[in-house]
């Protein structure tokens, strides 16, 4: 049996996982491919600290190799379900069962795709999901926000600051955003607002050099298609957790909830990173997770022991 078993790779399930070891946790990191984690999926990554401009893929593969030159040991697998048997947790995985005395679970989340021609093609290349991590290469320049939530509206604030010209995309007539997000977004000179609308297709160069130049989008009411050139499509039309493998407390959109100290519902059982309920998605605060999460386990498993002396 193990101390400790992480689900998930990612930069909050390694982190749980350097320290877990550091804590002498006999500890096991299960993952579903060699490099996990969708900040491998960023082209450059700049709001690192300590990191002014690295790839989103070197900087997970420093994360690996930091956890491996600790001792973490890891394992690739896919998880099934996590499920308690009284203080036993049971880790089923398409390889078999593992046990452990606790689990966090650092299965992240994913943004929901527009599924459009283009969308994938001119991912990192003009195409985000982040305006906090990519927002800067667009400095004076045009940018496209699809979307119409509290989040689309945040980042559509923040792109205005950076970019010359901001457009507002969104398949509704009205925002669906909080009303003070509303009256912010409404009085910033350089968003535009295009409502009744959505994309249907991202178009750009080809060639060595790829980048978005323009998109295609369709006037829901008239039915109508028109041409908006633009250097970049930022797309928040929501955000999937990864938290179907567990049945804790979440919140309407599958979201795991958890107590300060990343607790959840269930007694040794951990949530860090994107999975959880949180009001942050960033590489910083999943790796804040992690340390903060194996070092609640950690207290969690010596009760345990003090229990049985």
């Amino acid at each position: 049996m193990y101390d400790l078993i992480i689900v998930g790779g990612g930069p909050g399930g390694l982190s749980a996982g350097i320290y877990a070891v550091r804590f002498g946790l006999n500890t096991l990191v299960l993952e579903r491919s060699e490099i996990s984690g969708q900040i491998a999926l960023s082209g450059l990554v700049e709001n690192y600290p300590g990191f002014p401009a690295i790839s989103g893929l070197e900087l997970m593969e420093k994360y690996k190799t930091h956890a491996q030159e600790t001792g973490v040991e890891t394992k690739i697998t896919d998880v099934l379900s996590v499920r308690s048997e009284g203080e036993k947790k049971i880790v089923s995985t398409d390889s078999g069962d593992l046990e452990s005395k606790a689990v966090i679970i650092a299965t992240g989340a994913n943004p929901k795709h527009l599924n459009v021609p283009g969308e994938k093609e001119f991912l990192s290349k003009g195409v985000s999901y982040c305006a906090t991590c990519d927002g800067p290469f667009f400095r004076n320049k045009t940018v496209v926000v699809v979307g119409g939530g509290n989040t689309a509206i945040n980042e559509a604030i923040l792109l205005s600051k950076i970019a010359l010209k901001v457009y507002l995309l969104h398949r509704r007539d009205r925002l669906r955003a909080a009303k003070i997000l509303q009256d912010k977004v409404f009085a910033i000179a350089n968003i535009e607002f295009i409502f009744n609308a959505s994309i249907q297709e991202i178009l750009g160069s080809s060639g060595e050099i790829q980048r978005v130049e323009k998109i295609i989008y369709k006037d829901i009411k008239s039915e109508e298609q028109h041409e908006l050139a633009t250097d970049g499509v930022f797309i928040y039309v929501g955000i999937h957790p990864n938290t179907e493998i567990i049945d804790v407390e979440k919140d309407k959109e599958g979201f795991i909830r958890t107590d300060r100290f990343l607790e959840t519902s269930k007694k040794g059982i951990y949530a860090v990173g994107d999975c959880r309920d949180t009001p942050i998605w960033q590489l910083v605060a999943a790796v804040r997770d992690g340390a903060l999460a194996a070092t609640s386990a950690n207290e969690y498993i010596e009760s345990l022991k003090k229990e049985t002396t």
